[in-house]
C-alpha cells in the first residue's frame, strides 16, 4: 500500500506532532506533505521526507504562516496524490482540503474543525475593529472549509469533544481514536516527590496560564511553568517570587519535572490535551478545568480533581481540596496506559484495513 501523510504546517512541536511520529512508525516510507516547513523549530521532522507547498517560498511564510491564511486552501489543493492508495491528513485547518482521486482513500484524523473559523471564533476575534477587517477573509475561508470538509472519505476524531464539533460544523459522522501516548518515555519516577506544582503549556492566551499565575500568587505555593510563547513577558511581570519560568525543555528534562511535581495544573479547555496523560503516566495527578478533553483523560477523585470555572478562586479551592487528598501513582499510571501508542497503532491499522477494502 502506497501511503502519504498530510499536516497543516511543520514548524512547531506539540501533541499533533506526536501523532505524526506514531504514524511514521507504522508507515516509515510515507512522505509528509505540508503547507510550510521550518525544520529549525520542528526537530521531530528529521525522520520524515517533508514535501512543502509553493507557499514555503513566500517571505516569512515558514515562520509566520498566519500571514497567508487566504493561500492555505490553494497550497493544499496544489498537491498531486494520484500515486497513493491511502492519504492520512492530520489537521485542525486546511489539510483536509487536499484533492484525491476516487481510487485513493482519504482518512482525516481531525484535531478539531478549524478553530478560528468555528468554535474559537469569538476568542480569536475579540477586537471588534479586527473582526470587522477580517470579515471578508473569514467569510471566504468558512465557505471553502464547508466545501473542503466533504473531501475526506472517513473522519476520525481525537475526542468526544471534537466528534461533536465535526457533527455540528461539518455535518459529518466520525469515529473516535484517542491520540497516542508514549508510555515508555513517560514513566514513573524513583525520586521523592517535590513541593511544587507544574504547568506545561505554550504561553499563549487560550492556554489560560495567567489563571494559574493569579491563583498561585494568592496561595504562595511553588509553581514551575514550562514552555514559551508570546505571553511570557506579561506572565513574568504578573508572577510572584514563588513562580518559576523554566522555558522550553527537552523531553528528558521535562520527565523529571513531571515525576517530582505535586500535581499538574491544567487550566485550559483543550480539544484533547496530551499533557495531562503525560503527567499521569509519570504517576502524578492532575488538577484540571472541567471541560474539553480532560473530561475523557482524568478520572475525578482517582487520578485528579476538576475545578468548575476558569477563575483564580475556583482553582484555589481545588488546590486546597487537593492538599487534603491522596492519589495513587499506580492508578494514574494505569489510566494513562489506556492511551498507549500500541493501542493506537492497532486500532488505526484495523480501521484502515477495513475502510480501504470497501473502496
Amino acid at each position: 500500500m502506497r501511503v502519504a501523510l498530510v499536516y497543516d504546517r511543520v514548524n512547531k512541536i506539540g501533541g499533533a506532532e506526536r501523532v505524526l511520529e506514531t504514524l511514521h512508525q507504522i508507515w516509515p516510507e510515507a512522505p509528509l506533505y505540508t503547507a510550510v516547513f521550518y525544520p529549525q523549530t520542528a526537530s521531530w521532522s528529521k525522520k520524515f521526507r517533508v514535501i512543502p507547498s509553493f507557499l514555503n517560498k513566500f517571505p516569512l511564510a515558514r515562520k509566520r504562516h498566519e500571514a497567508y491564511p487566504y493561500l492555505m486552501p490553494l497550497a493544499f489543493e496544489s498537491f498531486d496524490f494520484s500515486e497513493y492508495d491511502l492519504v492520512i491528513s492530520v489537521t485542525s485547518e486546511a489539510a483536509k482540503g487536499i484533492i484525491t482521486q476516487p481510487q485513493t482513500f482519504h482518512l482525516c484524523y481531525c484535531l478539531t474543525p478549524t478553530r478560528y473559523l468555528w468554535s474559537g471564533y469569538d476568542d480569536y476575534f475579540q477586537n471588534n475593529f479586527f473582526r470587522f477587517l477580517a470579515k471578508p477573509m473569514v467569510a471566504y475561508l468558512r465557505y471553502w472549509d464547508k466545501f473542503a470538509c466533504q473531501r475526506p472519505d472517513f473522519y476520525l476524531a481525537i475526542s468526544q469533544n471534537v466528534q461533536k464539533r465535526i457533527k455540528k460544523y461539518y455535518q459529518k459522522d466520525s469515529a473516535i481514536l484517542y491520540p497516542p501516548l508514549d508510555i515508555e518515555k513517560w514513566s514513573l519516577g524513583e525520586e521523592k516527590v517535590g513541593d511544587y506544582f507544574l504547568v506545561v503549556a505554550r504561553l499563549v492566551g487560550y492556554k489560560k496560564v495567567d489563571l494559574a499565575v493569579k491563583a498561585f500568587n494568592q496561595l504562595g505555593l511553588p509553581l514551575k511553568i514550562i514552555g514559551t510563547g508570546s505571553q511570557m513577558g506579561r506572565l513574568k511581570r504578573m508572577a510572584g517570587k514563588n513562580i518559576e519560568f523554566l522555558g522550553q525543555l527537552t523531553d528528558k528534562e521535562l520527565l523529571g519535572y513531571y515525576q517530582r511535581c505535586q500535581a499538574l495544573i491544567f487550566p485550559q479547555e483543550e480539544d484533547f490535551g496530551i499533557v495531562p496523560l503525560e503527567a499521569q503516566a509519570c504517576g502524578r495527578p492532575v488538577i484540571a478545568f472541567r471541560g474539553g478533553g480532560a473530561l475523557e483523560t482524568v478520572i475525578e477523585g482517582k487520578t485528579g480533581l476538576f475545578f468548575n470555572s476558569q477563575t483564580p478562586g475556583s482553582l484555589v479551592r481545588a488546590i486546597k481540596k487537593f492538599e487534603k487528598k491522596r492519589f495513587s501513582s499506580q492508578a494514574c499510571r494505569q489510566n494513562a496506559e489506556r492511551f498507549s501508542q500500541e493501542n493506537f497503532k492497532k486500532e488505526i491499522k484495523e480501521i484502515v484495513e477495513k475502510k480501504w477494502k470497501k473502496q
